[in-house]
């Protein structure tokens, strides 16, 4: 039997598991009993009632956050339009190339961002190395921004803190909102927007409630239910 250690303990002690809790108390709670050494992350996770074997209830996309997530993400900027690069320089993309470059860089292997923004143009050379780019979770889709002729501007609504959604196979969407080190009223905040956005993708073939369950969550530490 594993033995459970002193700080998942402690955690579990402050976090009644029959308990909803308000959204605020909720991630107050998600941040108090985090008991990793680093700066956690916290994670919005919803349980939707989705039949994702159908097109139209695989929800996909990106949020703003208005406070950011609290995470520095290095940018590649795949364009060749002039003013679209500059743009992305003054925006603060790390890198910023053109087709040949990035060829060049994804043939080699050198993955030193976290993040691909391209305009439609590039989508050929980026196709070629969908295997590499797939599994890495590299590969740019307009879906979440990241395909678009405004360059530019998607680099600076990545730097100032966006959100990725996405649905998996059960129907569940799991979203950062941010840092355990962040206000809390910042956090909250965040959370609102990625309710308030999930909740208005609700698919019109979707029957009975949409939202089962939401918790939120630290990279290492209980989950805490949120009331609905």
């Amino acid at each position: 039997m594993a033995k459970i250690s002193k700080n998942i303990k402690a955690a579990q002690a402050k976090d009644d598991a029959t308990k909803f809790y308000e959204l605020e108390e909720a991630i107050k709670l998600a941040a108090e009993t985090a008991y990793a050494k680093f700066d956690s992350t916290l994670d919005l996770a919803f349980n939707l009632n989705l039949d994702v074997r159908q097109a139209d209830q695989q929800l996909r996309g990106a949020v703003s956050l208005p406070h950011g997530t609290g995470k520095s993400v290095k940018v590649l900027a795949a364009t060749e339009d002039a003013e679209q690069q500059k743009l992305a320089k003054e925006a603060g993309a790390e890198f910023v190339v053109g087709a040949a470059e990035l060829n060049e860089i994804l043939t080699a292997g050198k993955f030193d961002f976290d993040i691909i923004i391209t305009d439609p143009k590039m989508m050929p050379t980026l196709g070629r190395h969908g295997k590499t780019l797939g599994p890495k979770g590299l590969m740019p889709n307009p879906k979440t921004g990241t395909v678009t002729p405004m360059v530019g501007k998607a680099v600076a609504d990545v730097k100032k803190g966006k959100a990725n959604y996405r649905t998996d196979k059960n129907g569940i969407v799991h979203t950062v909102i941010g840092k355990k080190s962040m206000d809390i009223k910042a956090l909250v905040e965040n959370a609102t927007v990625v309710v308030d956005t999930i909740k208005k993708l609700k698919p019109s073939a979707v029957k009975g409630t949409y939202i089962q369950n939401l918790t939120v969550s630290a990279t290492m530490g209980p989950s805490v239910k949120i009331k609905l």
